[in-house]
């Protein structure tokens, strides 16, 4: 059975729980053909991205994907590219709230996920679940996470990718998705991964 590890994020800007780690921890343990591994990721630049590498290659993973919260957006919406930038609207968990700041220096200016993101959108739209492809991850942990992946397995036959998830219902803010259907989407994502 081939290997997935899947990330999901601690709480940040004053939240009681990270809906991406909510949905991840009830996913099941296998999902087409899939074995899943999951892990808590802090919301820091650079530590989110390090603790992901170390554990992918201690399983050995064949994909990663990892989830965040986007506030604000109304859809599950898997992530097209990952770019060379750090920039922080708020302070991250440690404190850290760099401006315009490469991710890694002299790099790429930017990473197109190894997903088919376009046919994973499909088919969370297909269980009744809203998607849409989304064109920027932005500038804060959730495009750092991507952007190191991206660079590190460049390469590497480890397929990796983002998916944005909005607010749950229990953050009683708006819009928001009920973790239910979140499940159901991320579900019928990883059913996809191999449907390029």
């Amino acid at each position: 059975m081939k290997k997935l590890l899947i990330t999901g994020f601690e709480p940040f800007g004053g939240e009681e729980i990270n809906p991406s780690w909510e949905a991840v921890q009830r996913l099941p343990s296998e999902i087409g053909g899939y074995s899943l591994t999951k892990l808590l990721l802090p919301v820091v630049f650079g530590d989110a991205a390090e603790s992901a590498i170390a554990e992918a290659e201690r399983i050995s993973a064949d994909v990663i994907v990892c989830i965040g919260q986007a506030g604000g957006r109304n859809a599950v919406t898997p992530e097209l590219v990952g770019i060379n930038l750090r920039h922080a609207s708020i302070p991250d968990n440690c404190g850290n709230a760099p401006e315009d700041e490469p991710i890694i220096a002299g790099g790429n200016a930017a990473y197109f996920s190894t997903l088919p993101v376009r046919k994973i959108a499909e088919a969370i739209n297909s269980v009744g679940v809203c998607a849409r492809v989304s064109y920027s991850a932005g500038a804060y942990v959730c495009n750092d996470l991507l952007y190191t992946l991206l660079a590190h397995f460049e390469n590497s036959g480890v397929k990796v990718g983002f998916i944005h998830i909005p607010y749950s219902l229990e953050q009683n803010k708006e819009p928001a998705m009920d973790i239910n259907d979140v499940i159901k989407g991320l579900t019928a994502a990883i059913e996809n991964i191999d449907n390029s």
